[in-house]
């Protein structure tokens, strides 16, 4: 039964952030889940134990990361067609949008953005990792990791800018 509640606790210190990692990969709630649920199926099997916070949230982004990757490459994930909605914005001032509308303009605008530049604004803003971490998370050089966010932040205000939202 231990057993059990200790996963229960993994599954709650660590669902919200992987589906965030799985949305910002798939774009559509469907994949997400599905996503999400085979990571925890596979930590559950693996019947996986940390070191420490750090690591067990390092190990579900590289998971997570990984996952959606095989998803995005796999045959039938080409050959499907999402009907779900967009939001559409109907203020051209961020300063006049509700915090919720706020958020939505900015992650819609964040989901236009290349899955690197999305994964990078992700860990950095979302998660409060620091370039460093990045780089060994995501296999890749710091002035990589430096070098997308600035791409990134410049590529997303652009967008904004161009729905006529302006910061």
């Amino acid at each position: 039964m231990q057993e059990r509640e200790d996963f229960r606790q993994l599954y709650l210190r660590q669902a919200d952030m992987v589906y965030r990692i799985c949305l910002l990969y798939l774009r559509n709630r469907t994949d997400t889940e599905d996503a999400v649920q085979n990571i925890f199926l596979k930590a559950w099997e693996k019947q996986m134990s940390f070191r420490d916070a750090s690591h067990e949230k390092a190990w579900f982004i590289t998971v997570a990361r990984n996952c959606c990757k095989d998803i995005l490459k796999s045959c039938w994930k080409k050959k499907r067609v999402y009907l779900e909605d967009v939001k559409t914005l109907k203020s051209s001032n961020i300063a006049e949008l509700s915090r919720s509308e706020m958020d939505d303009a900015v992650l819609d605008a964040v989901m236009e953005l290349p899955a690197r530049h999305r994964e990078v604004l992700y860990l950095y803003y979302f998660e409060g990792y620091a370039v460093k971490e990045m780089a060994a998370i995501l296999n890749r050089k710091e002035s990589t990791i430096q070098s997308q966010l600035a791409a990134a932040r410049k590529k997303l205000e652009k967008i904004l800018v161009s729905k006529g939202l302006h910061l």
